[in-house]
């Protein structure tokens, strides 16, 4: 959405053009941007637009402008590591890790997975837009796991098909406050902006159709240890169906407690949550291809103090798969 400023002239700025009295009014804005501003329509003289630079203003003339939204800054290539499970001429497979976010967004425009693609391959699908080469969707920052990349819009739409008719397959690891009951569950519930806190996702009347399956692999004291399955996949979903449950994953600061007290500390980098297996059809030969990504040695080392402590349930995560 466009940003209005208004202002209005005084007695110094009688007379003077419209161009050369925005240009001293709106800071930043040059000459010759108030000119194309101008001839888009986007300047207001007294609620009517004026599309003549050289009208002159009089005095008490209310003057509005519409700035158009900043473009993002194109992500620059970076040189950072990337753990790369599969790769051919039309896809990636990647174990993204904690802290790593995306793609740029405000206050994360370097260290994201794009600037790390941008370094290592000249051609990515431009479907996602210029500010995210090759994304086909998305992990949370600190959510570790397995992420796909397209290199060509072909795969990309293919894969995006794929995604919007539930036919990827996508495992988690989580670990959640709480003894989980029943030991195998669906969530249905709609997610969409929470009305007050505009940076988070919540269960609301309205929002989009979000489906999440669990099954509880071990209770592990204050904690169970789940495999989730995502059916669709919403913003934040498996971290606000578990919430909506009032089993929060472990580490979340933003839908739980954070961390707390009991949570070991390997555990106290970021949510509890990993994904860890994802199938799909590959777009190009049609193959049915499935890799699973081993957990990250801190959600281990914490499963083995929490092991330790508690040990009631099975456990199919041992071995680090």
């Amino acid at each position: 959405m466009a940003e209005r400023v208004n202002c209005t002239v005084g007695p110094p700025e009688a007379g003077r053009r419209l161009d050369l009295f925005l240009a001293g009014a709106v800071s930043g804005l040059s000459r010759s941007q108030a000119q194309k501003l101008i001839a888009m329509g986007a300047v207001q003289v007294n609620g009517r637009p004026c599309t003549d630079k050289n009208y002159r203003l009089q005095e008490g003339d209310a003057v509005a402008v519409f700035l158009p939204e900043p473009k993002p800054p194109q992500p620059l290539p970076e040189q950072i590591p990337l753990d790369i499970l599969y790769e051919d001429d039309d896809i990636l497979v990647i174990n993204k890790p904690r802290g790593m976010v995306v793609h740029p967004a405000p206050g994360h425009d370097s260290g994201t997975l794009v600037n790390a693609l941008l370094h290592h391959y000249r051609n990515l699908s431009t479907l996602g837009g210029p500010d995210r080469p090759g994304i086909v969707h998305r992990l949370d920052k600190d959510t570790t796991g397995l992420l796909l990349v397209a290199k060509n819009d072909f795969s990309h739409a293919s894969l995006a098909a794929q995604l919007k008719a539930r036919a990827v397959r996508r495992e988690y690891i989580a670990l959640v406050h709480g003894r989980v009951s029943p030991a195998e569950g669906k969530i249905e519930a709609p997610i969409g902006r929470h009305p007050r806190h505009r940076q988070r996702m919540a269960v609301v009347p309205g929002g989009r159709e979000a489906v999440t399956r669990y099954r509880v692999i071990a209770h592990l004291g204050p904690f169970s240890l789940l495999q989730v399955r995502l059916e669709t996949g919403r913003t934040h979903q498996v971290r606000v169906h578990l919430s909506f449950i009032r089993h929060p994953v472990a580490g979340d600061p933003l839908y739980g407690p954070g961390c707390t007290p009991e949570l070991p500390p390997p555990l106290r980098q970021g949510q509890a949550l990993h994904a860890r297996r994802i199938s799909f059809i590959h777009p190009r030969s049609g193959r049915w291809l499935e890799f699973s990504a081993p957990l990250p040695p801190d959600f281990r080392a914490g499963l083995r103090i929490l092991r330790r402590c508690y040990r009631s349930g099975s456990d199919t995560t041992s071995g680090g798969s």
